[in-house]
């Protein structure tokens, strides 16, 4: 992402609010605010990998996450995962 001026991350997020509004009567999952489910969506259109932390086998993850693929076409596509794992 651009970083050497300021107005690209201003004009990103300004897009971004108005892509995705936080006023959209379609939005049923509000039990934080009317910035809820608006903050999910932000997060899934610009996440460009993920971290997983990992203890005794088991992925560590809290009781608001979890993983999934999501399929963005409407016919169903072959995919393949590429898992990464550092440490012990």
């Amino acid at each position: 992402m651009e970083n050497a001026d300021p107005t690209a991350r201003h004009d990103l997020e300004g897009w971004l609010n108005r892509l995705v509004r936080e006023d959209d009567p379609h939005f049923v999952h509000t039990q934080e605010g009317v910035d809820d489910m608006p903050s999910h969506i932000k997060m899934a259109l610009t996440r460009t990998s993920e971290s997983v932390p990992f203890a005794e086998g088991r992925m560590l993850l809290g009781t608001w996450q979890g993983i999934f693929l999501w399929e963005h076409r409407r016919a169903a596509h072959t995919r393949r995962v590429v898992v990464t794992v550092m440490g012990e």
